[in-house]
């Protein structure tokens, strides 16, 4: 299904004590179905963060996944604040609006941005160059991106956290 000016549709988790922001492309359809973040069963996100944390991420409950969020200092949000798109395929995302990055991240502890997918790290190199703030790569936690391990998502993971 093609999806036309869709808005993002949810707020980021985020707040003045948030350390670490995760941008990822724009919410699945099943996250904007249920109006938050890494949403699909199938995404593998939680289930990394719960590896490297210890903590049931996993829980189907935001308002557990917000508060183990936020006592890891995590921010999520998205690069893309609306867009053109196919389902939920990053590479059918087109007439994109950026999220305003430094407006997000003002009066935060933000010292480092992760960008979930090759979207997502594409979009926000193209339109935040100027940002001083360290950025990472963590290939996308999606299941359709099967090349990559879960284990492996942890490692990369792991490695950004303690740089």
């Amino acid at each position: 299904m093609i999806y036309k000016n869709i808005e993002h549709g949810f707020p980021p988790v985020i707040d003045k004590d948030s350390e670490i922001l995760i941008l990822g492309s724009f919410p699945s359809v099943k996250s904007r179905e249920e109006n938050f973040f890494y949403m699909h069963p199938n995404n593998r996100f939680y289930p990394m963060l719960e590896k490297v944390f210890g903590e049931s991420f996993c829980t189907p409950k935001i308002d557990e996944k917000i508060t183990l969020l936020k006592k890891y200092h995590i921010a999520l949000y998205d690069i893309v604040e609306s867009c053109d798109i196919v389902d939920s395929k990053d590479n059918q995302i087109s007439n994109v609006k950026i999220t305003d990055v430094k407006q997000l991240i003002e009066n935060t502890h933000i010292m480092k941005i992760i960008l979930n997918g090759k979207k997502s790290f594409d979009l926000f190199t193209h339109n935040f160059s100027d940002l001083d703030i360290k950025c990472y790569y963590l290939p996308s936690t999606s299941s359709a991106n099967a090349r990559v391990r879960l284990d492996q998502l942890t490692d990369i993971f792991k490695r950004i956290l303690n740089d």
